[in-house]
């Protein structure tokens, strides 16, 4: 949410940014709370002059009454009730404007960074850098539910037959590796500097509302039913969460947190579900990284977290890449994003693993999150999150990039330690069958 001075002082620059991201339905919203805005002000100055008032004329009728002046005390106490019953008026009026502002406010996005790439979906996005050598065998690589299942390592069907489409039984060595990625993702947040945490997997909509748009909400969240709450997409949700309403101390800046949870989203759009493979689930698990820090650090940190990103998946031996997203491909609370894609050596193109976000205060403002600086004044913290790890996803980039031609898979030396030693894991059936 941005800063309602933004649209008091500049409407025409949050305008702009609307249209930057393709959203001209939302155009409309900024007039609308420019002249609520205007209202708001004025009733609630009325309703404040209203209640000081009545306190000073109240003041007074106990003077006069003192003084025996019953007379004069009497002719203040009609206009003191023509006072009461106009406060409360005033003070629906207030609310409703403040309601209706909010509502809209909720819905204008983000100010962008001005050398984000104006495009208007993810087809614009722009590759900036890549880290590795993508390389192709010169052997055919299987579909990647197809190298786990050489392993005996995935089971669909079942999954099918218990949960529905959209979810997986992971077995064996391919389930060992799935938690050892995930073990060494921990790690290596933990030896960058950031604290270790686990945090709830349900949050309430108020913290739901605090970290996402109404759209995303509804495309991905999963409600419980007769509950105020849903089940998190990300851990990032309940992290930043975690800050609601909190006055921050400078000293205690920047925040960094490396949290697990399993994810669960109805990711309802244009993509749909995968049918076959493990690539686009409604359940997976995931190491997040998550950042709260003064808002001249953010852009640095965003830097510093996306390149995390880079050295973890090239200390496994897989090719990545930056691609920078485009206005249209921005949710509406990010002031700029990146994925990092990992190469695919069977489909030969880069496909997403990671995503990393500067919200700058979109969030703090949402959820009520600041500090408090040196000199006692109180700013909005800025907000930041990145992917360390997101398997089983990631899992098949870690194949396709690790596959041996008879079917086994190198395990790299960082990941050994979590796969009780082994260099390489054997697949239970040959490529013949």
């Amino acid at each position: 949410m941005i800063d309602i001075k933004l649209i008091r002082e500049n409407k025409e620059l949050v305008k702009e940014n609307i249209k930057k991201k393709f959203q001209d339905h939302k155009l409309s919203m900024v007039d609308e709370v420019y002249d609520m805005d205007i209202k708001y002000r004025k009733t609630k100055t009325e309703a404040d002059e209203a209640r000081s008032k009545l306190n000073s004329l109240s003041k007074e009728i106990g003077n006069l009454m003192r003084d025996k002046k019953i007379e004069q005390a009497n002719k203040i106490k009609e206009e003191v009730s023509q006072i009461k019953n106009k406060i409360p008026q005033l003070e629906e009026e207030e609310q409703r404007l403040e309601k209706e502002i909010k509502q809209r406010m909720m819905s204008i996005p983000n100010i962008i960074a001005d050398d984000v790439p104006i495009g208007k979906d993810d087809s614009e996005n722009v590759e900036e850098k890549r880290f590795g050598e993508a390389k192709v065998p010169n052997f055919e690589i299987p579909y990647h539910s197809d190298i786990m299942a050489k392993f005996n390592g995935i089971d669909k069907e079942a999954a099918g037959r218990v949960s529905g489409n959209g979810f997986y039984y992971l077995m064996g060595d391919i389930a060992r590796l799935h938690s050892a990625v995930l073990a060494y993702a921990r790690d290596f947040m933990i030896n960058k500097g950031f604290t270790y945490c686990i945090p709830p997997y349900m949050i309430h909509s108020d913290a739901v509302d605090g970290v996402m748009s109404f759209e995303e909400k509804e495309n991905m969240m999963y409600k419980i039913e007769g509950e105020d709450l849903y089940l998190i997409g990300t851990s990032e949700h309940s992290m930043i969460a975690k800050f609601k309403d909190q006055l921050l101390k400078e000293s205690e800046l920047p925040i960094k947190m490396t949290s697990y949870s399993p994810c669960f989203r109805k990711e309802v759009g244009a993509h749909g579900i995968e049918e076959r493979g493990v690539y686009r689930i409604h359940q997976f698990e995931k190491q997040e990284m998550v950042v709260i820090c003064k808002p001249e650090d953010s852009e640095a940190w965003y830097d510093r977290m996306w390149n995390y990103s880079v050295e973890l998946f090239r200390s496994l031996d897989i090719p990545v890449r930056k691609l920078v997203c485009c206005s249209a491909d921005l949710a509406d609370l990010k002031y700029r994003s990146c994925d990092i894609e990992a190469w695919s050596p069977r489909q030969q193109k880069y496909f997403e693993v990671c995503s990393c976000s500067n919200l700058t205060d979109a969030q703090a403002r949402r959820l009520g999150i600041r500090y408090k600086k040196e000199d006692g004044t109180k700013e909005f913290a800025h907000t930041l999150n990145n992917t360390v790890i997101a398997p089983p996803r990631m899992l098949i980039a870690f194949l396709e990039n690790n596959l041996n031609a008879d079917g086994s898979v190198n395990i790299p030396e960082p990941l050994r330690a979590y796969m009780g030693g082994k260099e390489v894991i054997i697949p239970e059936k040959s490529n013949s069958k």
